[in-house]
């Protein structure tokens, strides 16, 4: 079924979105509850829709570890953004099967059936996170996006989008009829494949604490930690003063190391080998998802680590990694690859996704 021509969205810049809908804003149906739930952080927003689009009048941030379930997060949004919901729309980082979804980082499951009563609304999509990216991808502006390697991407090719935030995940966008269908995999899960000695190494290391070592497993949030204590374990290097009291507090370190990593001066030497290593690992993932989905539309970095280490994905360790692939190579060339700058990117593909819901099935979802 071809996707229905999804409405011009114009979101207010983050932090910007009122507290409360605007006078009519609900003039046409009510509001969409739209929301992006994943293991570190739950955006919620209301949407407004009108005769020329739609809006984000309202919009905050939790974090999700913070909250004993999604309904719990729910309710503190609503509490302070009062207003007519009809209808809601989540993506959730995870599988979606049969209207269902567990957060692959925490502890939540939804179910669609359940959501709709407690919201007291007419009905409730769960749409996978990457999946609602790349329902998103064809309505990004220029400045919400930035190309890292060359290529020449077909407009009606398909797009693979590799996302690396806490976790790892993927999808594609592939053309269909007069648009698109979104489609979720969970090719993050798949075996990590090492490509040189080093990688080797590491993959037996990890083997040694893991049943399975997959690419989240060292390409995401979680797995520059991993990547760091491998290569600090093997150097008789200590960290810096100022980074020594980050590593010993305990918890998430990953922001400590990509800090440590990027720096030009003072940093850590084994944090920039971690986030080299990272490269390489995203820039070989990337090009597999390229490979799997024939991605001649190009391939969209998206997460909150990408746009971290930019320098990095335009250098060798990640260009290599992309364009090394046997008699693959060739093609590997003509693929532009993307990092998505929007952080709320899949917030707004759910946002999509819901007000295309009231009209007709939406391809792809759930």
């Amino acid at each position: 079924m071809p996707l229905p021509n999804p409405h011009r969205f114009s979101p207010s810049a983050p932090g910007a979105a009122p507290a409360h809908p605007a006078p009519g804003a609900h003039a046409r149906g009510g509001l969409l509850l739209a929301g992006d739930i994943g293991g570190t952080k739950t955006v919620l927003a209301l949407v407004a829709e009108h005769e020329d689009g739609a809006r984000i009048v309202a919009e905050a941030t939790f974090p999700s570890r913070e909250y004993a379930s999604p309904g719990a997060v729910i309710a503190a949004f609503r509490a302070t953004h009062p207003g007519e919901v009809t209808r809601a729309a989540f993506s959730v980082a995870g599988p979606v099967i049969d209207g269902e979804a567990c957060i692959t980082n925490l502890p939540w499951c939804l179910r669609e059936p359940e959501l709709a009563r407690g919201l007291g609304v007419d009905g409730v999509l769960l749409v996978n996170d990457l999946q609602a990216t790349a329902f998103a991808l064809p309505h990004l502006r220029a400045d919400q996006v930035t190309q890292v390697l060359p290529g020449e991407p077909n407009p009606r090719g398909t797009r693979a989008v590799v996302a690396v935030g806490t976790g790892l995940g993927e999808a594609m966008l592939v053309p269909g009829g007069d648009g698109y269908v979104a489609l979720p995999s969970e090719g993050g899960h798949t075996d990590f494949a090492p490509r040189d000695g080093l990688q080797r190494r590491l993959l037996a290391e990890l083997q040694r604490v893991h049943q399975h070592v997959s690419y989240e497993r060292v390409c995401s949030g979680n797995g520059i930690a991993n990547l760091y204590r491998f290569l600090a374990a093997h150097t008789d290097q200590a960290p810096p003063a100022w980074l020594a009291p980050r590593l010993a507090a305990g918890g998430d370190i990953t922001p400590a190391v990509v800090d440590a990593g990027m720096r030009r001066e003072g940093g850590c030497p084994a944090c920039r080998r971690a986030l080299r290593l990272l490269a390489a690992i995203m820039g070989a993932e990337a090009g597999n998802a390229a490979l799997r989905s024939l991605a001649t539309g190009g391939v969209y970095l998206g997460g909150g680590i990408p746009p971290r280490i930019l320098p990095l994905l335009r250098g060798r360790a990640f260009r290599d990694g992309f364009l090394r692939k046997g008699p693959m190579s060739r093609l590997m060339s003509s693929i532009p690859v993307y990092v998505i700058l929007e952080p709320r990117t899949a917030l707004l593909g759910a946002a999509r996704y819901g007000m295309a819901m009231t009209r007709c099935q939406v391809p792809g979802a759930g």
